[in-house]
């Protein structure tokens, strides 16, 4: 499999590493990139790669908490001067009202929903007709709790969280603050999971697999003892958690306390997050100008 020099570049954006490593492990893989970011890791080259997702699609993500209803919403749109006008605003505060109020159970579902006798899809057609430019109501997220949000960067990032505490608690201004600087984390920390718990088993065996390769790679673990070898590997599983699980997650407004641990002083537990990224996983269209102006031409 050939590959270019956009897809070392991409390699190097995931990883992290070196553009030769990248290019040598492209060269290794057969141009596979997921194979490539494995044998990068494997070598200890990549200490944790993500499989990362490029955001480059326009929209907004929105969340509204109402009472003890909550809902995160993602609208694309194809230009983020459309999506940061005032009536794509508008479209979303709408649809996100619907979620709160008739809970569909999916996309489609909340596409035939009804408010003023106008389905959501015919308020997407609407605009559309406006302003000319493809929407799409992509994923949305409803749950029932104690809730608090986030929205960061004018909808670029939105976050919901679920606790779980008394209503004597969940009714103070407190709880609010520490809810939104929860949420604050969430955004910016990324976290992939949870808690151990919720770490798939196949997640946990791949990363471990990758641990150990890392440690066969390194000539100073060759005579150490397989006992020694065992502690390492728990140690470094130990340090996966803290890093990808929110509630092992240093705290970013208190770092000597996890997340977990702040919230047990409070009187709370966080039961679940959803994290929205404008766009994560679409690729952009890439606008050819001259190709453009060439056809025009002919």
């Amino acid at each position: 499999m050939a590959f270019t020099a956009k897809d070392v570049q991409a390699l190097r954006e995931r990883t992290g590493c070196g553009m030769m490593d990248c290019k040598k492990a492209l060269v290794e893989c057969d141009g596979d990139m997921d194979k490539a970011v494995d044998f990068l890791r494997e070598k200890g080259l990549a200490s944790q790669a993500k499989k990362a997702t490029r955001v480059a699609a326009e929209g907004q993500v929105v969340t509204k908490v109402d009472g003890d209803v909550a809902a995160i919403l993602e609208i694309n749109a194809e230009t983020d001067f459309v999506a940061g006008g005032e009536p794509f605003k508008a479209l979303c505060d709408k649809v996100i009202d619907v979620i709160v109020k008739q809970n569909p159970a999916d996309v489609e579902a909340l596409l035939a929903c009804k408010e003023n006798g106008q389905t959501v899809d015919e308020m997407v057609q609407e605009l559309f007709l406006q302003v000319r430019e493809n929407m799409k109501v992509r994923r949305f997220y409803r749950t029932e709790g104690k809730c608090a949000s986030y929205i960061h960067a004018g909808g670029r990032i939105g976050v919901l969280v679920e606790f779980d505490t008394t209503d004597e608690v969940a009714n103070t201004d407190e709880f609010k603050t520490l809810g939104k600087n929860v949420a604050m984390h969430i955004a910016a920390m990324n976290p992939a999971y949870l808690d151990e718990a919720s770490v798939p088993a196949e997640d946990l065996e791949k990363e471990k697999h990758f641990i150990l390769a890392q440690m066969k790679e390194d000539p100073k673990n060759a005579n150490k003892p397989e006992n020694i070898l065992e502690k390492m590997l728990t140690g470094k599983i130990n340090k996966f958690f803290e890093q990808n699980c929110v509630t092992k997650q240093a705290f970013v407004k208190d770092d000597s306390l996890s997340v977990e641990k702040f919230l047990a002083a409070k009187g709370v537990k966080l039961v679940d997050f959803v994290r929205f990224e404008k766009g994560e996983g679409l690729e952009k269209k890439e606008d050819n100008f001259a190709a453009e102006i060439a056809s025009m031409t002919k």
